[in-house]
């Protein structure tokens, strides 16, 4: 199997499995009784986003404009998996992880009208309540840091090819020059005039 696929056929449905099976348990465990687990420090009460990350809407009922946006995204997220290297693991994982959240969101706006299961928070830091969230959400966020780290090391690359290129063609030049001189050069032969 091509590493590639191997990749996402192991990341999309684990990360599918556990969203699917921790909302699942959120809407049983916690429907109007918040619970908390680690000790207190990450607090669990379900919830019910009908916008995008940290409940940003649309209007009433704004699943109408995030479905058809996340499938957009989806389509350019599948077009970047089939642009990216073979072996080029970190562009795949991420995609992988953006892939599974975002499906995993996707499907409770299709669903049903409630909006995405949220469970996970809020958490308090302090200086602000973190919303909350849920599996997918986790695996959206580090698929785009990893994403963004991906492009950033790409774009590193590049610019050090285009450092060396003008280096190397520098070096072919003189190369060239030098051996042309060299056929120039008059040869002198022993034995005097003819």
């Amino acid at each position: 199997m091509r590493p590639k696929l191997l990749v996402f056929g192991t990341l999309f449905p684990l990360v599918m499995a556990l969203d699917v099976v921790t909302k699942r348990w959120a809407l049983e465990a916690l429907d109007g009784r918040p619970s908390e687990m680690l000790g207190g420090l990450m607090p669990l009460t379900l919830a019910f986003n009908k916008g995008a990350a940290f409940g940003m809407r649309i209007g009433d009922d704004s699943r109408w404009f995030f479905i058809p946006v996340t499938i957009v995204a989806l389509v350019l997220l599948g077009i970047l998996y089939r642009q990216a290297h073979e072996r080029d693991f970190l562009r795949i994982v991420s995609i992988s992880l953006v892939v599974s959240g975002a499906v995993g969101n996707l499907y409770d706006r299709v669903r049903w009208s409630r909006g995405v299961v949220d469970f996970l928070g809020p958490v308090d830091l302090g200086f602000w309540h973190f919303p909350i969230f849920n599996v997918a959400d986790i695996a959206i966020t580090c698929g785009a840091i990893l994403l963004a780290i991906s492009f950033w090391i790409e774009e590193q690359q590049e610019r050090a090819r285009a450092v060396a290129a003008p280096t190397s063609a520098a070096a072919e030049s003189a190369a060239g020059a030098l051996e042309g001189t060299a056929l120039e050069q008059p040869v002198e032969r022993e034995g005097g005039a003819d």
